[in-house]
């Protein structure tokens, strides 16, 4: 009886839900002792499993949920287990079920979410499935958060019938080799965390171009839910989004006919993202370039994608001071002002753009052709802070991918604000701060300039914004000019791109009650490897790496703690565009075999998974034979100073082979200082620098990070004795 229930229930669902099944040949048919773990977003849940899954299992229940009169039907009708969480004893229910050789299935939440995202998860199914000798399968639950039966009621559009993915991992046991009891509860509950948080990265299609994303998030929160705006008060759902996107998409055709790639020279605004969507309907390649480079990086950008049309904006170039750029690039490339565009604009261009917005899949396969995961989706330039930038090619797979793993580690909601000042050019504000929020549904706020310390606080205020995403630097900024309630509503700060320094950390706790969340990527991994969150936070290290993320920790000669980390994934970029090879994808070729990347990057990866950063192998300096972080000495130098700015660097040495130079904004330098802080930290004189000089500002990018070419720079010409002299260890 329960198996023709079971098929009837199979049959409805698929009817009115469109319930799609991925990675069900995971299925164990054989496995002796099986416990079914799944999220739990809805009411309908356990229907759906007790529908779907090949063997009717035993569903655990809470007994006070199980008295409810509208849940009796469904326990009537399936088999259950009734536990009470607060009784001590329900373990033993549970094992005992597990070692009978049933299949049970749990919800480790405990409760259904409220958030969207995943929450709590509680230790008690990993205990079980321990002493069971229990194998845990995941199921991935995705859409039925959108259903009259979930719990958002009032931050997502809920629909009767929305479509529904389940997505099946592979059964895996989970293993430990800890003696102490205490030690063995906390490793394999941190071994169910992290298969639940692998399983929210699993439950996301990244096998599809961006646009089809996209066009997936219009349908589940609606045409006309704002969800793009910026400062000049434009604002934009997904249908208006769509329709001036399939208007500038015509208009462009004349200029770029015939054209893979076309650079996008714009500011943090919509237009940007029309510019951005309107070329992906073409089936074109937008190469997103550094507003903030010079003339001759812009146009080695421009030969290395092989651009032959730029598109920008006069407003633009006037308000950012770029003629001399603009006029620079225009010998190179077709400059296209978008404002040239307003009279093509004419009526019959807007209805056409309006009727194609009504059938946007449709038009897009048509105009796009056949667009895969793995064909490009957006070139981006690396910040050059160790040699000359390079082309960063990022296909549809490696955005959506990591999409997908910000979205398991942070807790982004779809009823959060989003205020995001950093340029898309970088690849931490496009994908992490723009498309990520705009994928979940999320009400994203653009602003032009992260540098406007004094208005972005005041942005924060006036629009209530909920999330807020910046560099250290910026978040230094904003800190020390905000009022004390300007981030009222802020409840999560992520940040990037450099460290986070301690007084930032403490500026915003003490002043804001915030905890800013530090992370760590690159632009080659689109850009996010690891993040802090509010479900795992470590001071002092850039939190865990994100699901679907495998790596390697590699000795290096003179380095005792940590080493060189390699990763690989799903995010990890599909290759450079070289200046000295224009327009050829040259796909990474690491001897660790393909997919593998090396970050430059010496890490070091604690019992619980955390990532600490010892700092970039090109930022050791070697005296005396051993190997000296100049982070370490940037550190020391923020320890004695910490209200200024501090950057670090080795030069060449006639008698040492290397010395270290350290540039600070501060006036009164005294190196004496720097020797009293070293002992107090226990550290070596290697760690001191030789030369201490006084600058007025650090040279910044755009993306906030130090132009260590442009430091390098500065430093050899003081250095040269053309603006100060260094005496005594002291400077004059």
């Amino acid at each position: 009886m329960r198996h023709v229930l079971q098929r009837l229930a199979r049959g409805l669902f698929r009817r009115l839900f469109q319930v799609e099944l991925h990675g069900w040949e995971h299925y164990p048919h054989n496995e002796p002792r099986l416990l079914i773990i799944a999220n739990h977003v809805s009411y309908l849940d356990g229907a759906l499993l007790a529908a779907f899954l090949p063997d009717v299992p035993i569903f655990v229940i809470n007994t006070q949920m199980a008295r409810r009169w509208w849940v009796r039907p469904f326990i009537a009708i399936t088999r259950h287990i009734s536990i009470d969480p607060t009784n001590s004893h329900y373990l033993k229910t549970l094992i005992q079920h597990l070692r009978a050789g049933e299949r049970v299935t749990v919800f480790p939440e405990g409760r259904i979410s409220v958030t969207g995202a995943l929450m709590k998860i509680y230790e008690g199914p990993a205990l079980a499935a321990d002493k069971a000798d229990a194998a845990l399968l995941p199921v991935y639950i995705e859409g039925a958060q959108y259903s009259l039966l979930s719990r958002l009621g009032g931050m997502v559009r809920r629909q009767w019938f929305p479509r529904i993915r389940l997505t099946m991992l592979p059964p895996r046991r989970l293993t430990t080799h800890a003696t102490s009891s205490r030690t063995r509860r906390r490793e394999l509950s941190r071994q169910l965390d992290e298969r639940m948080i692998e399983l929210a990265y699993a439950g996301m299609n990244i096998d599809q171009p961006l646009v089809m994303a996209l066009l997936e998030a219009w349908e589940r929160h609606g045409g006309e839910r704002i969800i793009l705006e910026d400062a000049q008060q434009q604002r934009f759902g997904w249908r208006s989004l769509f329709s001036r996107a399939f208007i500038l998409a015509e208009l462009l055709e004349t200029d770029c006919a015939g054209q893979r790639y076309v650079g996008l020279l714009l500011p943090n605004t919509t237009a940007a993202l029309i510019g951005l969507l309107a070329l992906h309907l073409r089936g074109r390649v937008p190469v997103v370039l550094n507003f903030t480079a010079g003339s001759h990086e812009l146009i080695s950008a421009c030969c290395t994608a092989e651009v032959r049309t730029v598109c920008t904006s006069r407003a633009f170039m006037d308000a950012a001071n770029l003629h001399p750029q603009i006029a620079a690039l225009s010998e190179q490339v077709h400059v296209l002002f978008l404002e040239d565009l307003r009279p093509r604009a004419t009526l019959p261009v807007k209805l056409r753009g309006l009727a194609r917005a009504l059938i946007p899949t449709c038009m897009f396969r048509r105009w796009a052709g056949p667009v895969q995961a793995d064909d490009p989706a957006v070139i981006l330039f690396t910040s050059g802070s160790e040699r000359e930038p390079k082309g960063v090619v990022l296909t549809h797979r490696n955005l959506l991918a990591n999409v997908a793993q910000a979205r398991a580690a942070l807790d982004i909601m779809p009823s959060d604000v989003i205020l995001n000042a950093l340029p898309i050019f970088h690849a931490f504000g496009l994908t992490t701060a723009t498309l990520t929020p705009l994928l979940l549904g999320t009400r994203v706020i653009l602003y032009p300039s992260p540098l406007h310390y004094h208005v972005i606080p005041e942005l924060s205020y006036e629009r209530r914004a909920t999330v807020l995403f910046g560099t250290n630097t910026f978040l230094m900024g904003y800190g020390r000019h905000a009022d004390p309630y300007d981030f009222f509503s802020i409840r999560l700060v992520i940040m990037g791109a450099e460290p986070l320094r301690d007084e930032t950390r403490r500026l915003w706790a003490e002043k804001f009650g915030i905890r800013i969340s530090e992370g760590y990527g690159l632009t080659e991994a689109s850009p996010v490897l690891a993040t802090n969150s509010r479900r795992h936070h470590r001071s002092g290290t850039v939190g865990k790496l994100v699901p679907g993320i495998e790596y390697e920790i590699e000795p290096v000669a003179g380095i005792t703690e940590g080493g060189l980390l390699w990763v690989r994934g799903a995010n990890v970029m599909a290759g450079y565009l070289l200046p000295d090879q224009p327009g050829q994808l040259i796909p990474p070729q690491p001897e660790r075999g393909p997919g593998w990347h090396n970050t430059g990057d010496i890490a070091q990866i604690d019992a619980d998974g955390f990532v600490t950063l010892l700092g970039r192998v090109r930022r050791f300096a070697k005296l005396g034979g051993e190997m000296i972080s100049l982070a370490t000495v940037e550190q020391l130098a923020a320890t004695c100073w910490p209200e200024e700015q501090h950057t670090a660097l080795n030069l060449p040495d006639p008698v040492k082979g290397e010395l270290i130079v350290l540039l600070t904004t501060r006036r009164d330098a005294d190196r004496q200082e720097l020797i009293a802080a070293a002992h107090r930290a226990g550290l070596s004189e290697l760690y001191l620098p030789r030369r201490v000089l006084t600058v007025p500002e650090i040279p910044l990018l755009g993306s906030g990070k130090p132009d260590y070419p442009g430091i390098r720079r500065l430093a050899e010409d003081l250095t040269a004795g053309l603006a100060v002299q260094v005496t005594d260890g002291t400077l004059q």
